[in-house]
């Protein structure tokens, strides 16, 4: 019974008490769960691709939105990646009965656990990594492109509010890739856009780390997917 109990609490992996950048526009905490099957190499967080490291506890969670009443607006779970955690449904059900929006960032891998939860869910950030037949060379799992290319059109049917982003990282994603997957998203009727330059902080892979960071963007990709998309943003890394 003891476990049992457990398994419905999340594995918390870390917490941020405030944030003005994970859920535009709204001042949130952030909560990472832990696990992820996919092994993308950028990856900034890659000590909670596994379930198994130290969970910092759910009530360390109910405790600082107990504190943060009136001072935050919404908690976002973040991971790892939070839709392979058994118990991120209820999580979000005692965030929103505790009187806190939900935002939620997801790579996508779960396209059905995605669907569950997107009715409680106020704004995703989809995590979108390549054109959908170039997936397998980024995460490192076979069969990831066609998860991904469900959880967006699950998100473009059913979410409230949305963002699609893209990492760009010269050595995993060129520009022609980023155009292409643009596009493909334009034409399934995405709105909301963002391209984000690759943050070295945290990713274990040497190699994608020393890449120069002259290797950005040309202003000619930026003007095209300022036209493919009603609200397109460009973020620099820190």
């Amino acid at each position: 019974m003891a476990a049992a109990a457990a398994e419905r609490r999340p594995r918390v992996g870390g917490i941020v008490p405030f944030s003005t950048v994970d859920y535009p526009g709204q001042l949130c905490a952030v909560v990472f769960l832990q696990g992820c099957p996919w092994r993308c190499g950028y990856c900034h967080n890659p000590h909670l691709l596994d379930r198994s490291g130290a969970d910092e506890g759910w009530d360390r969670v109910r405790l600082l939105l107990a504190r943060r009443k009136g001072l935050v607006d919404a908690v976002v779970f973040s991971g790892g990646e939070p839709t392979a955690d058994p118990a991120l449904c209820g999580a979000i059900e005692e965030v929103r009965a505790a009187g806190f929006g939900v935002g939620l960032h997801t790579g996508g891998a779960y396209p059905r656990r995605l669907r569950r939860v997107l009715h409680a869910v106020d704004w995703i950030g989809l995590d979108v990594k390549a054109p959908f037949g170039r997936y397998d060379a980024v995460t490192g799992v076979a069969g990831s492109g066609e998860r991904a290319r469900a959880s967006a059109a699950a998100v473009l049917e059913g979410a409230r509010d949305y963002e699609m982003r893209t990492t760009y990282h010269p050595a995993v994603i060129g520009e022609g890739d980023v155009l292409d997957l643009a596009r493909s998203l334009a034409g399934m009727g995405a709105r909301r856009f963002a391209l984000q330059e690759f943050r070295a902080d945290g990713c274990a892979d040497a190699a994608l780390r020393g890449v120069s960071r002259a290797t950005r963007p040309s202003a000619a990709l930026l003007a095209e997917l300022d036209s493919l998309f009603p609200r397109f943003t460009y973020r620099n890394a820190p």
